[in-house]
């Protein structure tokens, strides 16, 4: 029977051909091993891959054989047991070649295949499926970027961008076409005095004039030179703008002395996939980190994971900083304007309405999505209750509730999954 499998390799060892063709043919099995094991690791562990385990039996290759039918001829060896027609008996204590609970020194079979994904291709098959929802704002075909191409030569330009091939071609052509009459002179005036050897002299006034000719022309051939200014050619480039779309996420986090330490980690480490998800999939977009107690703090990253400070709860401070820094520094035309909240939920009973109040009227018709993770193991309180009637209201109010750290993929999947036409 014959076989025929490609297993050639890339450059240094590294089949990236075959991977790829081999992710591609088991995705489905792939993306099921990747969702198995995101309940099972930390966020923490995203700098990282994944080992994934395919069962044996769908990782069989193609291969040529013979089939059935046509005429075949062959010699198969006999036996000293069996004749045709005999009854074979069942092997002994009917448990088969090697399953069940005897061993067997008989049968042979092959483990799953295990597959060691790279943290790109992990977080490719993670995030491949989500998006932030309604990216593209009305006015956003403003060109706000612009890249360089190629555009051709030019005959100035820095040393880093010269072009080797095309200036010897032209060095080759100018000397060509510089040379060109005296070296067609000088190869007939070396014929003629070949010529006139024969009959003539070395002495006589027609092989010194010869010569003397010749020394001429070898003289003005060689004095042409071999590379000019003018031969250098540069690499051309231009501007070419490129449309690209704007946004900016407010990141908002509870930080007060109701949220306890394991609640404070669940909201870190959703913020945290937050972040990877927008840093991998978009280049152009503002992060503002805003935490608040009873009173709200624009932060950065660092202060904004890592820092002690505490107190009462205050929601409201929190969204009145948010809309004040929309309105100042990013115009609703301009940028795509998202926020994610995460809190415990537990807010002072009277700022609930307010809650309710600035996010009609203030932050929800310029926002393009927002999204409420309410990290509470118990029953909802007063701010949970106004969200719901912000979320009947305006259709891109997403709402979601965490209990314990496993719920967290699940929900980001769900607040963030990719949209259907």
């Amino acid at each position: 029977m014959s076989q025929i499998i490609d297993r050639r390799l890339n450059g240094k060892n590294k089949s990236a051909v075959n991977r790829t063709r081999f992710i591609k043919r088991y995705k489905k099995q792939i993306k099921r091993a990747v969702e198995e094991s995101i309940s099972k690791r930390s966020i923490t562990d995203m700098e990282r891959g994944e080992r994934i385990t395919i069962p044996n039996k769908d990782t069989s290759e193609p291969i040529f054989h013979h089939g059935k039918g046509g005429k075949r001829e062959g010699v198969h060896p006999g036996n000293k047991e069996f004749s045709q027609g005999d009854r074979i008996a069942r092997p002994q204590g009917g448990k088969g070649q090697g399953s069940g609970s005897e061993a067997s020194n008989e049968g042979e079979g092959e483990d799953n295949f295990v597959f060691q994904l790279s943290r790109e291709e992990f977080l490719e098959i993670f995030f491949e499926d989500l998006e932030l929802p309604d990216l593209v704002k009305k006015d956003l075909s403003k060109i706000t970027n612009v890249k360089y191409r190629r555009a051709g030569y030019k005959a100035e330009g820095t040393p880093s961008n010269l072009n080797l091939v095309r200036s010897f071609r032209n060095a080759l052509s100018r000397r060509i076409a510089l040379s060109a009459g005296a070296r067609n002179r000088l190869r007939e005036a070396r014929e003629e005095l070949e010529a006139l050897l024969q009959t003539h002299d070395e002495d006589s006034p027609e092989v010194l004039a010869l010569r003397e000719e010749i020394e001429k022309l070898s003289i003005r051939i060689n004095a042409v030179p071999f590379i000019d200014t003018l031969d250098l050619r540069y690499h051309n480039r231009v501007k070419h703008p490129e449309p690209t779309t704007q946004a900016v996420m407010f990141c908002i986090m509870d930080v007060s002395g109701s949220m306890d330490e394991a609640k404070k980690e669940i909201a870190k480490r959703f913020f945290i996939l937050l972040y990877l998800f927008l840093e991998r999939n978009y280049e152009h977009i503002d992060l503002v980190f805003i935490r608040h107690h009873t009173s709200a703090k624009e932060v950065d990253e660092e202060e904004f994971f890592y820092s002690r400070e505490t107190g009462g709860t205050v929601v409201s401070s929190a969204l009145e900083m948010a809309a004040n820094i929309m309105h100042d520094r990013y115009p609703t035309n301009e940028w795509n304007i998202y926020m994610a909240q995460a809190s415990d939920g537990d807010n002072w009973n009277a700022d609930s309405p307010r809650c309710e109040k600035i996010l009609t009227e203030e932050i929800m018709p310029y926002c393009q999505y927002y999204s409420y993770v309410e990290i509470k193991p118990r029953h909802h309180q007063s701010l949970w209750e106004s969200y719901c009637n912000v979320a009947e209201k305006f259709p891109h109010f997403a709402m979601q509730s965490i209990d314990s750290i496993n719920e967290i993929y699940p929900v980001f999947r769900e607040l963030f999954k990719r949209q259907t036409a």
